[in-house]
């Protein structure tokens, strides 16, 4: 069954069809500033520093072996199920600029995760493409000297409908949103 999810996947990819608008053009311009408001809204299709990654290389990540499977780090603001593997940073999207505390708390997360490794590939994503947190989470990463930050536009919602199953997340950081 998961083969034929991701033939599915790459077919459609292969046919030029994106999933959840994950490759749609709002018009929106990259920015290299956090947003700090209105975090449901459309996305530009790239991010300053990291790059954008779709659902059909995602799912070929993630069936590699686990020491060298990226990190998978869910930022949607409210209790879900998620992509299986991902890590809940509750709020780490959110926040004032890039000397708050949620700042400093994505360093020392980010440190503990990757062994101190700044080349150790580093996934975000939230809901869609019409939500920055992901996008804001991604620029903090790149912000801390991260080199491997890849930004999962189509998230939550593109994910399920190239047919990949959620479950629960095992783990998460202590942070209310803001």
């Amino acid at each position: 069954m998961r083969m034929a999810g991701f033939m599915a996947t790459a077919a459609l990819a292969a046919c030029g069809l994106a999933l959840a608008d994950e490759d749609a053009d709002f018009g929106v311009s990259p920015t290299r500033e956090l947003r700090i408001a209105e975090y449901a809204a459309p996305t530009p299709r790239e991010l300053p520093g990291g790059r954008t990654i779709r659902t059909p290389q995602l799912r070929m990540w993630l069936e590699r072996d686990a020491a060298v499977r990226p990190l998978l780090l869910d930022v949607v603001g409210e209790g879900h199920d998620s992509i299986p593997g991902a890590i809940w940073l509750l709020g780490a999207g959110r926040g004032q600029g890039f000397d708050d505390a949620i700042q400093a708390q994505l360093a020392r997360t980010l440190a503990a995760l990757t062994g101190g490794e700044p080349g150790r590939p580093i996934v975000f994503f939230c809901a869609g493409a019409n939500c920055w947190l992901s996008y804001n989470a991604a620029l903090r990463a790149v912000m801390l000297g991260y080199r491997e930050v890849y930004w999962y536009r189509g998230g939550i919602e593109a994910w399920v409908e190239a047919g990949g199953g959620l479950q629960p997340m095992r783990l998460r950081w202590n942070r209310s949103p803001d």
